[in-house]
Formats: structure tokens, C-alpha cells, sequence
């Protein structure tokens, strides 16, 4: 009889995001009539850019046409979007990226599930706590991790505490890694790392043959100076960190799916025998085998995101989510509460009152305010005690959520 990887029975019950969209649909069963507005799960609300219309249905009316059809295509990308993303977002910041160092897939989720494949069982695996789910569960998937323990951690894993006694900058790990997840700014905490904590990691990943695996995907709403839009322009970083973006949040691709992978050529890790291998040869191996390639016609919707056309309207979108986010954490703030992030990215982490399960808070809002939000302990044991509200909705829903919340006694 076929047996079953048992790893997946190490998952504590279902992924977030489908149980807190269980747990609202048995709430509208019971309450059908019930106004509930959602700033729970990261979608976006506003439609595709005209110039990103534009580009898919010109590229639409190529695939009708016997001289301009396109099948399958490359499965790293097409050079015309390759060479827009390393002009828009690498060389206007004097960073050098080649070609065929990026991999265009079908979403930045799907690339930091899938790139812990070319590493060995045996590597050594830290996870700053609270973070996207993505990063845990893939790797105990693919067995890891160890065992559940009662606190909520996992035996195997190395967890980097980001809270607010550190300014969500968690410390270099005590015991040695192999493999770093960073995400600045950060899902759920919507914080991001500074230039100088980003060299502190990249000092340390080079001393120690470490591998930092760095979500930026949301690196287009950073407002502030400091923080690096890129792990890329840290001195050194090409020789040890693979960098995830995405174009879901940046430009409302969450239905349409595109994002894309940097992995220097510089970038080696050891095999079993001690010689150096090219990360950057694995992971074209790796997609070439499993990954068909993003379709032609939404690669010139990406494309046309960094049109002069495409970036103004894509500035004009994200200015309207992190206005969003500006009333989120100005009403809750006036309002007595304790609420980071926000400023460099679309997420509000919001404090709680100490002793208050973020899980029960999130029935409580539900059911006294009808408000979605996700409860910090999803993200990891060292969210419990915060919750997460995005800033993704529509403004008028927006407003009228955050008075809901300031005229309700949610505390008392």
C-alpha cells in the first residue's frame, strides 16, 4: 500500500488564510443579512491599470494571428520583460542583475515554497516569528523541522523573535543556519529592515556560508529612505542572498499571477563532497523541469507596469492603499491603541491588550463590529498577543471599519 508523507501531518490544522475564510463563512451562515468588511487576507481591491489592460489586450489580439501566436515560451521569461524589471527595478538603483539571473514565475508564494527544494533535508533552517506562513509549513513539508512542540515551535527550526521590545529586528541566530528568511518589509508586521541591519544579515550569511532567502515583494510601498528596496544593494549580497518579488501587490496581479526571482550567478552553496555548486544552475534546472512559464499574454501586462504610463498609474494605486493604511493607524492610534507598520508597507500590526488571545479577538471583532482581520498567533507563536489589518480594501469600507472599531468597546 502507498504511504502518505507523513510531514504533512506535522501542519498544525489548515493554512490561515482558509480558516479564517471558514470561520467567517459559518458567521454570514448564521447572520446572511450581516455587513462585514474584510481587512483580513492581503488581496487587492482596485482593477489592473489601463496600461496593463492595454498591453494584455494587444497581446490577446497576438495569439490570434499565426505571425504573432506564441506557445510555450521560455521558462525563465520573456527577455522583453527581463530586461524591463533589471532596468526598472535593479539599474535605476545602480545594481547589477544579468538575464539569465531572473526567473520569471506565477507568483512570489509559489518561489519561496519551491526553492527550498534545491537545498539539502539536512540544512539548517531560521524563520523570523511572527512571518508568512509560506516559509514554516514548506519546510515542514519537506521534513525539516522536527517535531511540534507544546509551545508552538518546532523542534528544528531556529526561530528570530521580531517584536516590538526589538523594533521587529531580530537578533543574528545564537546556533548556526543554513538557510535565512527575511521579508522586508515584513507579512504581518509591515515593518521593514534598515540598510544597516540588512549588512549586519549579509555580514553574517557571508561568514558563515549561510544562504539568506529575502522576500521584497512588497519593496514598492517603502516610503522611507533607508530601508533598501533591494537586499541587492548591500555590499556582498550577491554572494549569498536570492531575492522574491512580486507584482501582486505592486500592481494588483493577485488574479493574474506574475512575479519574478533574482539568483546571482556568484551565489554557491557546498554538496555533500564540500565542492561548490551553482545556485543559480539548480534553480534554472529546477524550473526547466517542473515550471512551464508564465503565458505571453500576461508577461506583457508586467511588462507594461514599468511603461512611464504603467508606473504613474501603479503609483497612483499604491498611494491609494497606503492612504488606506495612514487612516487604519491614525483612527486606531487616536483611539488608544498600540498599532506598527503601516509607513513602508500596506500592513498594520496592531497590539493588543497583554493577556488577550488573538484568536478570540478575532471572533470578537467579527461578531461585535463585523470586521475581518487575521489574529497575530497564525504567523507564529511570537504574533500571539497582535493582529494583523490590511490596508487593501476600499476606502469607504476602510473608513467606515475603523469607525466601527473606535465606537465599539472592544476592551471592556
Amino acid at each position: 500500500m502507498a504511504q502518505i508523507n507523513s510531514n504533512y501531518l506535522k501542519l498544525p490544522g489548515s493554512y490561515l488564510f482558509a480558516a479564517i475564510a471558514k470561520k467567517v463563512a459559518a458567521y454570514r451562515e448564521k447572520h446572511p443579512d450581516a455587513d462585514i468588511i474584510r481587512l483580513g487576507i492581503g488581496d487587492v481591491t482596485r482593477p489592473l491599470v489601463p496600461a496593463v489592460i492595454n498591453a494584455m489586450h494587444r497581446a490577446v489580439d497576438d495569439m490570434a494571428s499565426a505571425e504573432t501566436f506564441h506557445g510555450y515560451g521560455p521558462e525563465q521569461g520573456y527577455d522583453f520583460l527581463i530586461d524591463a524589471i533589471i532596468r526598472a527595478e535593479y539599474a535605476d538603483r545602480g545594481v547589477e542583475v544579468a538575464r539569465d539571473e531572473v526567473f520569471v514565475s506565477d507568483g512570489s508564494k509559489c518561489d519561496v515554497a519551491n526553492i527550498q527544494e534545491i537545498f539539502d533535508l539536512g540544512s539548517r533552517v531560521a524563520i523570523c516569528d511572527p512571518v508568512y506562513p509560506v516559509y514554516l509549513d514548506t519546510n515542514v513539508m519537506a521534513g525539516r523541522t522536527g517535531e511540534l512542540q507544546g509551545d508552538g515551535h518546532f523542534a528544528g527550526v531556529t526561530y528570530l523573535l521580531a517584536s516590538a521590545e526589538n523594533g521587529f529586528a531580530p537578533a543574528l541566530p545564537e546556533k548556526p543556519v543554513d538557510l535565512i528568511y527575511l521579508c522586508s518589509p515584513n507579512n504581518p508586521t509591515g515593518t521593514a529592515l534598515s540598510r544597516e541591519e540588512l549588512a549586519k544579515w549579509v555580514a553574517y550569511a557571508k561568514e558563515t556560508e549561510a544562504v539568506i532567502l529575502f522576500d521584497s515583494a512588497y519593496s514598492s510601498y517603502i516610503r522611507e529612505s533607508d530601508p533598501p528596496r533591494s537586499i541587492y544593494e548591500i555590499e556582498g549580497a550577491r554572494e549569498v542572498a536570492i531575492e522574491f518579488k512580486s507584482f501582486s501587490k505592486t500592481a494588483g496581479f493577485t488574479g493574474v499571477r506574475c512575479a519574478f526571482t533574482v539568483v546571482p550567478k556568484e551565489l554557491k552553496c557546498r554538496d555533500r563532497a564540500g565542492k561548490l555548486q551553482s545556485l543559480n544552475a539548480l534553480w534554472l534546472r529546477r524550473q526547466c523541469t517542473k515550471f512551464n512559464g508564465v503565458s505571453y499574454v500576461v508577461q506583457r501586462g508586467a511588462e507594461a507596469v514599468y511603461s512611464p504610463e504603467g508606473m504613474s498609474e501603479i503609483r497612483a494605486q499604491i498611494d491609494y492603499y497606503m492612504e488606506n493604511a495612514r487612516i487604519i493607524r491614525e483612527g486606531l492610534t487616536e483611539a488608544g491603541c498600540t498599532v506598527f507598520g503601516g509607513k513602508n508597507a500596506p500592513y498594520l500590526w496592531w497590539k493588543l491588550p497583554d493577556g488577550l488571545d488573538s484568536m478570540n479577538f478575532a471572533d470578537t471583532l467579527l461578531e461585535r463590529c463585523r470586521v475581518v482581520g487575521t489574529p497575530g498567533v497564525g504567523f507564529g507563536p511570537g504574533g500571539e498577543g497582535y493582529f494583523r489589518l490590511t490596508a487593501f480594501g476600499d476606502r469607504n469600507r476602510t473608513i467606515e471599519a475603523v469607525e466601527r472599531i473606535r465606537s465599539t468597546q472592544l476592551f471592556h
